[in-house]
């Protein structure tokens, strides 16, 4: 019995308008800044204006990017509300798929944006198997002093009262075709934020290896010394990576892509003693990115920072399944290595419109 189950990261699917940039020019759009605006007034006009000019195309994108993935369940992260969900399934995407994806869960989390983890899931399986939750459940709430982790390496300001996770670790528990699979959907904290000469990724490690640590902690707790035995899924947005494609050069002259493996990681925390697996490393090393981080053209890489991790349970029982990543949804400023070259959506833009700044990841996977 086959389920297939996406994550994305679907970039701001916001309701509200933010105006905080007329105050604060790091929160101010470029192309903002490019006009001489004398009031808050017509500032708070105009940025409307670009919002809801850009959201159309982006969200027919996003849409049309969701679609492609086929998905029975759809894991999504850097959602509003269900109100947005609901706005953004009525008017965009049930123009893709039709009435698909009727079961929507959304609990509010601890971002200070405001932006959540979410799942849509159809009723049946693309098979006619049934689509069942018993249980979601939130844990949010949870803190450092709760699981024991909290330590001074998490950072000045951090208190062991605090959450560890920065958004939510969203619990599903499905029958699917009467059997049973656990979802675990969640967005770690990014990595923004570096202090000194310590780079934002190293600088946030430590509270991304807490979240890793407290969804390891909730699963084994659960499951005991039965895990190996159990079907679980965890997907989501989990901003870091056990390696990177180095992108070296230019548009003019040229790019190479160099491999960099072995990094260290948060993530490795799941893959020890054969926790889970990231079955993404069954695809070629040059082919496992889901996202394209520049900071012009002497810091650019392409890294997998999206992720569909196989209880072990599950890995044994799918040796040969193969997660798919959609990126027709990719600007063009994304360099893709050779052979990997895909036609992008209409009205695609050089660096905007796009479908989100990250790709989606769908995998297809028996149920044992």
């Amino acid at each position: 019995m086959t389920v297939r189950i996406a994550t994305f990261n679907i970039e701001n699917l916001i309701t509200r308008f933010d105006f905080s940039g007329y105050r604060n020019q790091l929160r101010t759009d470029r192309v903002m800044t490019l006009f001489d605006i004398k009031t808050e007034a017509i500032y708070q006009q105009l940025e409307a204006a670009r919002v809801i000019a850009a959201a159309d195309d982006n969200r027919q994108m996003s849409a049309l990017a969701i679609a492609d993935t086929d998905a029975d369940i759809l894991c999504l992260q850097e959602v509003d509300s269900m109100e947005a969900l609901q706005a953004f399934e009525y008017g965009y995407l049930f123009r893709m798929v039709g009435s698909g994806y009727r079961q929507k869960y959304l609990v509010e989390g601890n971002d200070s944006r405001g932006i959540d983890v979410a799942v849509l899931m159809r009723e049946e399986t693309r098979h006619g198997e049934k689509i069942e939750l018993k249980d979601v459940r939130s844990h949010a709430a949870l803190t450092y002093h709760d699981l024991g982790l909290y330590t001074e390496a998490l950072g000045p300001g951090l208190r062991p009262e605090d959450r560890i996770f920065k958004r939510d670790c969203l619990e599903l528990d499905l029958r699917i075709g009467g059997r049973a699979l656990r979802l675990y959907v969640v967005h770690f904290k990014s990595m923004t934020g570096g202090r000194g000469d310590v780079d934002g990724r190293s600088a946030t490690m430590p509270v991304r290896e807490a979240e890793v640590r407290a969804v390891r902690h909730i699963i084994e707790n659960q499951f005991g010394d039965r895990c190996d035995q159990q079907n679980f899924v965890i997907c989501g947005d989990m901003n870091d990576y056990q390696e990177r494609v180095d992108v070296i050069g230019d548009r003019r002259r040229g790019f190479r892509y160099e491999v960099r493996a072995g990094l260290e990681s948060a993530l490795d925390i799941f893959a020890q003693d054969g926790f889970a697996e990231n079955v993404m490393r069954r695809r070629d090393a040059l082919d496992r990115w889901t996202l394209y981080h520049a900071r012009g053209p002497q810091e650019q890489h392409l890294c997998q920072l999206d992720y569909i991790w196989l209880s072990s349970a599950l890995a044994a029982a799918n040796p040969v399944a193969v997660p798919e990543i959609i990126r027709s949804g990719q600007p063009f400023r994304t360099p893709f290595p050779p052979g990997q070259e895909v036609e992008r959506y209409p009205r695609t833009g050089w660096d905007r419109p796009k479908a989100s700044d990250h790709c989606p990841v769908v995998l297809s996977f028996d149920l044992p």
